[in-house]
């Protein structure tokens, strides 16, 4: 498959928001920095790529569109940082990279868009000409999770020993002698409310009957 160039992923990128904005573009040129930097062939179909972005948003589907990587193949995940930044893994060789935007990227693009004084278009100017080298910094680093751990391995549930449902890709706890959800060890990003969880078990049954 023949490589797209940056104006044909940053068209694609634009059509899933209805427009382009200076993240996308940060995220389809960071996608393919990271691409070069590993010696990878864009996109990637096989996950030998995981991308771990630091932020959600128009930068994730940047990076998505321009590596191939996407939440659904388990190629690409999210841990908010709330950054324009990511993590690039080659499952195959171990090696990770972390890319992010120059801390001085967004004063340089201006120098690079000089007819256009609104700081916004300057940007989204700015970002599709400047030099790789002056738009990122890159630096090598080592996952606290393995990949192998984040990858897991496919068909293996279990069912949690507390609330029964079923857990995949190798997330139980195991704490004092039971197999536990996230949730149930006490890691929930929720909190359970017993009496509206009720009612809404008895507005579907209402639903269904």
């Amino acid at each position: 498959m023949m490589r797209k160039t940056l104006q044909e992923l940053l068209d694609e990128s634009a059509a899933r928001h209805s427009h382009l904005c200076p993240r996308q573009v940060l995220g389809v040129r960071m996608g393919m920095l990271a691409a070069d930097a590993l010696g990878l062939s864009l996109p990637q179909g096989k996950k030998r790529l995981l991308v771990i972005v630091e932020s959600d948003g128009c930068f994730a589907d940047g990076v998505s569109v321009a590596t191939g990587a996407t939440v659904g193949h388990r190629t690409l995940r999210v841990e908010d940082y709330g950054k324009i930044a990511a993590v690039f893994a080659d499952t195959k060789t171990g090696r990770s990279i972390r890319i992010a935007p120059s801390l001085d990227a967004r004063q340089r693009a201006y120098a690079y868009a000089p007819q256009e004084k609104r700081r916004y278009f300057a940007q989204l100017a700015g970002y599709q000409v400047m030099p790789l080298n002056e738009m990122f910094t890159m630096e090598d680093v080592i996952l606290k999770t393995p990949v192998e751990a984040i990858i897991s391995r496919a068909g293996v549930r279990v069912n949690c020993d507390r609330c029964g449902e079923e857990i995949i890709n190798e997330r139980e706890v195991l704490q004092d002698g039971l197999t536990l959800c996230r949730a149930c060890a006490g890691h929930s990003y929720y909190a359970a409310q017993p009496a509206l969880r009720r009612k809404a078990e008895n507005a579907l049954a209402e639903m269904l009957a």
